[in-house]
């Protein structure tokens, strides 16, 4: 397992495109689902990453807790489902459903949005705006599995509510952690050179 950093994208970044099925509904998700709304939250993850396992409860929390807000959320899973098959569609829809997931949760069978997104780990995290333009990219909060601090989504919960108030989101982000997206033979994207 590689242990590696968010990308840390340039704030201000537009919300890439994307078209993805739910793996719980089978709908296609993309941005236009989310037109209208005050932010928008694209978190990246999967169901065998030891990182996403240790805050996943808190992830089903943010999206129960910011249920009735304007607020999109979308979680998507680009690891190679055929090497890791923890992470295919059904195995998804079982831990959608097990957590109690609020928001759709995407199987990203050709990896392009991971990789027009950047996303380089389990969990990374992505914040946009009413204009859908970046403004968060980085840590849920500061607890990692071995390091005693509790998940409180902290850092995360702090950006979506300057977003939700219309208030500037704090410039100062830490990256995320996590195990790497795992890519499928020849295709790691050139951010992800761990050579």
């Amino acid at each position: 397992m590689a242990l590696v950093n968010s990308t840390m994208l340039p704030l201000g970044t537009k919300a890439p495109e994307f078209q993805l099925p739910d793996a719980v509904s089978g709908e296609t998700i993309s941005l236009e689902t989310f037109a209208g709304k005050q932010g928008l939250l694209v978190m990246f993850i999967c169901r065998h990453c030891p990182f996403v396992k240790h805050v996943q409860g808190e992830l089903a929390k943010l999206g129960k807790d910011y249920a009735d807000a304007n607020l999109g959320m979308v979680a998507i899973s680009a690891n190679d489902a055929d090497n890791y098959p923890d992470d295919a569609p059904d195995k998804l829809k079982e831990m959608a459903q097990e957590l109690g997931f609020t928001f759709p949760f995407c199987h990203d069978q050709t990896q392009e949005t991971a990789q027009t997104y950047t996303a380089a780990c389990t969990p990374d995290f992505f914040l946009f705006d009413a204009n859908q333009e970046l403004v968060y990219r980085g840590q849920l909060d500061d607890s990692r599995p071995s390091n005693g601090i509790p998940v409180t989504g902290k850092d995360l919960r702090a950006a979506i509510d300057a977003v939700l108030g219309s208030q500037p989101v704090n410039s100062e982000q830490k990256p995320s952690i996590g195990c790497n997206i795992k890519w499928k033979p020849g295709n790691e994207p050139a951010y992800c050179d761990h050579s």
